[in-house]
Order: C-alpha cells, then structure tokens, then sequence
C-alpha cells in the first residue's frame, strides 16, 4: 500500500485496511516473518528514492523489516517470498495490501501455483472500487483479524 495509490476512493479503503493490519502485525512479528512488499513501476515513476513508492504513513516497516521490490503483480514472481516462506516452514501465507483485483489476487493464485495455501485478511485489502475488493475477498479463502490474532496469540 503505497503513497503513489493513496487518493481517491483507495484513500478510505488502505486505512480500514491498515487497521486491520496493523492491529494483527505485533502478534504476527512473535511467531511468523512479516514481508513488505513494493511494487516497482518505472514507467510510472514509481521507483525507490520517490514519496509515491513509501508505504502510505500508518503501514512504514521497522528498520530491519525484510522488504521486498516486485516488478509483476505476483510477489512470487522473479523474488525471494517463496524462499523466505519456506525458510521460515510458512506454508499458509496471509495476503494483505493493494490493489485486490490485481497485485492481491496475483499473489494470491502464485502462492496457490507454488503448493500453498493462501488466505486473505479479510479487510485487509483495498482497491480503487469497494465492489472489487469484495469480489477478490469473495472468491478467495479469507481469514478475519479476530480469528487470525487467536490463532497466532495460541501459538506464540
């Protein structure tokens, strides 16, 4: 979720879902790595060193946070997530951020391709049209922040 895509209607949906995220994030830090990841669009000026590649203001990573550049809107693709996840013995990562039709479900359907078993934050994700982050969440397998924090809360 990044500063270059805060405007417009994704405004008010990246911060419900910087809430949510947020609110599981501590607990996730105890037990399971935590990837930022950005997107890198040279054509459209979003590049490291601009304001428009930070993450928008309540989602900047600690120093130390393992961050991630992905130039397609599947982080799986030409990065290390997969290795990171399979250090860590991740086998069910959670998918959160921008933009749910595109980057999320990529994500998404790459973890699937890769023997996964992906699921989204539910509320977790934006987009430039609320229909849209619905359907993504819809047709996916979700996992509300609730759920989420007690499960990680039983394991840490």
């Amino acid at each position: 979720m990044q500063k270059e895509f805060y405007q417009g209607e994704t405004l008010s949906q990246m911060d419900a879902a910087a809430e949510h995220i947020n609110w599981v994030l501590p607990r996730f830090k105890k037990v399971l790595p935590v990837i930022y990841v950005q997107d890198v669009d040279e054509d459209g000026g979003v590049v490291p060193g601009t304001p428009g590649f930070e993450f928008i203001d309540s989602l900047t990573p600690k120093d130390g946070a393992i961050r991630i550049h992905k130039r397609y809107g599947n982080s799986f693709n030409k990065t290390d997530v997969d290795a990171i996840l399979k250090e860590h013995g991740v086998d069910t990562p959670v998918i959160t951020g921008f933009c749910a039709e595109y980057c999320v479900l990529s994500t998404y359907r790459g973890a699937t391709d890769l023997d996964y078993f992906p699921v989204i934050l539910k509320n977790g994700i934006a987009s430039v049209k609320t229909a849209n982050k619905e359907f993504v969440e819809n047709i996916s397998e979700t996992i509300t922040a609730g759920m989420l924090v007690k499960l990680l809360d039983e394991v840490s």
